[in-house]
């Protein structure tokens, strides 16, 4: 009885924490950012969320006023800075509605700064610069985190596997 009662607990150990996989749930996306200048707020995110090094990601811009409604008309450029210099640059362009999606590669792996510059919609008249980071990882990244994953796996069924057997060999006395 005591055997049963043991392994239930271990399987009912082994899945719970499994189905917390399956299911979605909301979290800030890595690189994503909204930021407030005066009345007007610029939100920025990427596809897929965490960039690889010469693959082609989405970066999705959204641009609202303060009552949260997107801008209809508005001129916005974007600057593009790796370590402190300046690697590319979207030139100032019309806008028809709150958002925009461009495709873009990154060429070197690390915290990039985007710096939004949105213009005539400042109270004076002036250009309003939203500063962004925006990271991108090495293709490597991914392999580091998958090899720590599994290596946590491995060591839970080596402890599970281990009291087990000290469980069964208690049992058998």
């Amino acid at each position: 009885m005591k055997m049963k009662c043991a392994t239930i607990f271990i399987i009912l150990l082994l899945i719970f924490p499994a189905i917390g996989l399956f299911e979605a749930q909301a979290h800030p996306l890595f690189n994503s950012s909204e930021e407030w200048i005066g009345d007007h707020r610029v939100q920025i995110s990427t596809l897929p969320e965490i960039p690889a090094v010469g693959e082609k990601i989405q970066v999705l811009l959204r641009v609202v006023d303060a009552d949260f409604e997107e801008l209809e008309n508005f001129l916005l450029g974007i600057r593009i800075f790796y370590h402190e210099n300046q690697i590319d640059a979207i030139q100032p362009a019309v806008y028809e509605d709150g958002h925009l999606e461009m495709d873009y590669v990154f060429e070197e792996s690390g915290n990039h700064i985007f710096k939004v510059d949105l213009y005539d919609v400042a109270v004076d008249g002036g250009v309003l610069t939203y500063v962004f980071n925006i990271s991108a990882q090495n293709p490597f990244g991914y392999i580091f985190i998958g090899a720590i994953t599994c290596g946590g796996i491995i060591a839970g069924v080596i402890f599970v596997y281990i009291y087990a057997s000290k469980i069964r060999s208690k049992l058998r006395r």
